[in-house]
């Protein structure tokens, strides 16, 4: 990997190997003033990549948005988006680059979990504030350690997803009382997110009086999965709960479904795709997933961003994180504007005094986002506790309930 650094408009920008540059709308100063980056890291070919591409655009457009709308004047935004292939070493490698680039002020992302922990420390140690739309493991902002004595490891990192322990609850009360499921298959793929998910699951369905008949564990990029639906349909369960993405969960209700095995199968949000249901067909008809938030269409204030995204034919799924990575850079860029409004109205000129300023101000961040109020506790974790669950009905996600966990 080869990195140029080249001076222009008296600011460093970065370019650097698997990276790529969208500058989006001209707006805001075009002429002169200061450029900052903004990074983005998500799977952005391969694996995920329809979920990690709504990443990128949701972000793309918040900062569209700045620069059209002057929201911090005198400085243009740009966008540096990295493609960490959904690999942890991938996403520690483009933390460094993201990073090394004296116009970063932060970055959004990444979309899995398992990534993240590699990054954390990356954006620690230069104190730039790293915010993720979509994971939701709860150690990231919790500690190892979460369930017995919370601690923060990074001040510096943030989400504007809610955790696991509540999506997993949410999971396994709707299950139980909604569907009316009392025997339940649990299946992982051994990943950060989707073993940390489907263990949550587990113990949460079992305390609302549940069984967890047996569970199995698949690796990532696994395509047949005969033996395991073979087990599932023998073991009696009448729901099978997968932490996972959707990749692998496509295939395996497809096979569960061949199998003979009429049960649905309940993901987490790395199932709420499109492209599960493109990828399984009618085998998705009935399988259900919960995802962050309430559904982006329903939301007023995202209307516009929908209708943006649409238009501008951007790859990808909005629906999922693209309006919660808008959210995410427009902390961001808005905790740019309290630091330049603190210094008479200029940003500071020390990268190093600037990221930090940008910690602080996402830390108190409190404004009407697209997805709700965006605000953030203690832990870095959002305030916005919302969740709902979709089923798949005619070949579509359609919302079936939305609310906030039921912790047993």
């Amino acid at each position: 990997m080869i990195l140029t650094s080249v001076l222009t408009t008296g600011a460093l920008t970065l370019t650097a190997c698997g990276s790529r540059d969208d500058s989006g709308d001209k707006g805001g100063d075009s002429g002169s003033g200061t450029t900052l980056t903004i990074g983005v890291d998500a799977p952005l070919s391969g694996e995920n990549s329809t979920t990690g591409l709504g990443i990128q655009y949701g972000a793309q457009i918040a900062i569209d948005d700045a620069n059209k709308n002057n929201w911090v004047p005198g400085v243009k935004f740009k966008l540096k988006a990295l493609d960490d292939k959904a690999q942890p070493a991938t996403g520690q490698s483009n933390a460094t680059s993201i990073v090394g680039d004296k116009t970063a002020v932060g970055a959004v992302g990444p979309l899995n979990s398992g990534v993240a922990q590699t990054m954390q420390q990356v954006f620690a140690s230069a104190n730039m504030v790293q915010i993720s739309p979509a994971n939701t493991n709860p150690e990231l902002t919790q500690g190892k350690n979460w369930q017995t004595d919370k601690k923060r490891p990074y001040k510096t990192y943030f989400r504007t997803a809610t955790t696991d322990e509540l999506q997993g609850s949410f999971a396994a009360g709707y299950a139980y009382n909604g569907l009316k499921k009392k025997k339940a298959f649990v299946v992982d793929d051994k990943q950060t997110y989707g073993a940390g998910l489907a263990k949550i699951f587990a113990e949460q369905f079992k305390k609302f009086g549940g069984k967890v008949v047996a569970t199995d564990h698949v690796n990532t990029g696994d395509k047949d999965f005969g033996s395991l639906a073979t087990k599932i349909k023998n073991s009696g369960a009448d729901l099978v709960y997968y932490g996972g993405q959707y990749d692998e969960s496509a295939l395996i209700t497809k096979q569960l479904k061949d199998a003979g095995a009429k049960i649905p199968l309940f993901g987490g949000d790395g199932m709420f795709a499109s492209t599960y249901i493109e990828a399984a067909g009618k085998s998705s008809e009935g399988d259900l997933a919960t995802a962050i938030g309430v559904p982006a269409d329903t939301l007023p204030a995202a209307k516009t961003f929908i209708q943006t995204y649409k238009d501008k034919g951007y790859k990808g799924d909005y629906g999922a994180y693209g309006a919660y990575a808008y959210d995410a850079t427009t902390a961001i860029i808005k905790a740019v504007k309290a630091a330049a409004d603190a210094n008479g109205g200029k940003v500071p000129t020390d990268i190093n005094d600037l990221r930090s300023k940008v910690v602080d101000g996402v830390q108190k961040s409190d404004f009407e986002g697209l997805t709700g109020k965006i605000s953030f506790d203690q832990y870095g974790d959002t305030t916005n506790k919302q969740l709902t669950v979709y089923q798949v009905e005619k070949g579509a996600w359609k919302d079936v309930e939305t609310g906030t966990a039921d912790l047993k």
